[in-house]
C-alpha cells in the first residue's frame, strides 16, 4: 500500500497540515494540503500546501521567502492529520508579519491580539 493511501482524505481530497516549529514546538500555523502537495513537500523537502482560496498548489514562503523547511513529517492516531515540523525560515509564518497565526487570544470574552508584528506585511509581500 503507497503511504498516501494510508492518509484519511476529506471528501474534497484535503487532509489538515499543522506546521510547528521543530526547535521551540510553537504551533504556527494550520493550512490543507491534497495528494500532490503532501507528495511534494517529501520529495523536496519544504512545507508545499494546497491553497482553497487559490485553488492551486501553495509553496510557502513563495512570494515572502519565509520557507518552512520539512524536518519531520507525523500522522495522528486517527490518521486524518498530518503534522509537519518545520525549521521556519526568517522567523515569520503568518502573512500578518507575526511568528505564527495564532496571535489571538481570547480574554474577558474578546479577542486580544497579543503576538507582535515582526514585519510589516507591506513590506514583505511587493
Amino acid at each position: 500500500m503507497n503511504w498516501l493511501d494510508e492518509i484519511k482524505w476529506t471528501d474534497d481530497g484535503l487532509v489538515p497540515a499543522i506546521a510547528q516549529d521543530a526547535e521551540s514546538g510553537t504551533v504556527l500555523m494550520l493550512a490543507w494540503m491534497n495528494r500532490e502537495s503532501l507528495a511534494l513537500t517529501v520529495k523536496e523537502g519544504r512545507a508545499i500546501y494546497w491553497s482553497r482560496s487559490r485553488n492551486r498548489l501553495w509553496r510557502k514562503g513563495e512570494e515572502s521567502g519565509h520557507v518552512q523547511v520539512l524536518k519531520d513529517i507525523r500522522l495522528d492516531c486517527d490518521s486524518d492529520v498530518i503534522l509537519l515540523k518545520v525549521d521556519q525560515k526568517g522567523g515569520i509564518a503568518c502573512h500578518t508579519g507575526r511568528h505564527n497565526c495564532f496571535y489571538k487570544q481570547l480574554q474577558n470574552e474578546q479577542w486580544v491580539e497579543v503576538e507582535p508584528v515582526l514585519k510589516n506585511p507591506d513590506d514583505i509581500y511587493t
